[in-house]
């Protein structure tokens, strides 16, 4: 599958967010976004800025450590974000992902190198660097077709 490539850098969590705002914007039914980076480099705060561009709150968004899924409504798609930290590919699978990508939502999930052989392969992979303090480097790999 061919892919392009694209690197931003950021100098705030504003401008994460404002980096996945334009990416939602792009975005089409059943998408996923495979999201990975250290622990604290804004994973999170990325998929708050795609909140934001499908017209959603993002103040409701939260890490799904713990709970693995969040679903949140907005005004064009839903969103479904799932952390990979805790579990492994069965998991994943036990928890409804592929059912997830079904549902003409979007699909974005923290950690997602815990899980690569179940991701499809037409994935949106996001990968964050912190640089330092405030400012990260996002690497976004997308198929060529999108």
């Amino acid at each position: 599958m061919k892919t392009r490539s694209t690197s931003h850098a950021t100098d705030s969590a504003k401008a994460t967010e404002a980096l996945a705002a334009a990416l939602a914007l792009e975005l089409r039914p059943g998408q996923c976004i495979a999201l990975d980076g250290d622990l604290g480099a804004g994973k999170t705060q990325f998929v708050r800025g795609l909140l934001t561009g499908l017209g959603g709150r993002p103040r409701t968004v939260n890490s799904p450590t713990f709970c693995l899924l969040n679903v949140y409504d907005t005004g064009r798609l839903k969103l479904f974000h799932l952390d990979a930290y805790r579990i492994g590919p069965v998991d994943l699978e036990s928890i409804g992902f592929s059912e997830l990508l079904e549902q003409g939502g979007i699909v974005a999930i923290e950690w997602s190198s815990r899980v690569t052989d179940a991701l499809p392969p037409s994935r949106i992979q996001v990968t964050i660097e912190t640089t330092g303090p405030l400012t990260r480097q996002i690497q976004i790999i997308r198929p060529a077709e999108l």
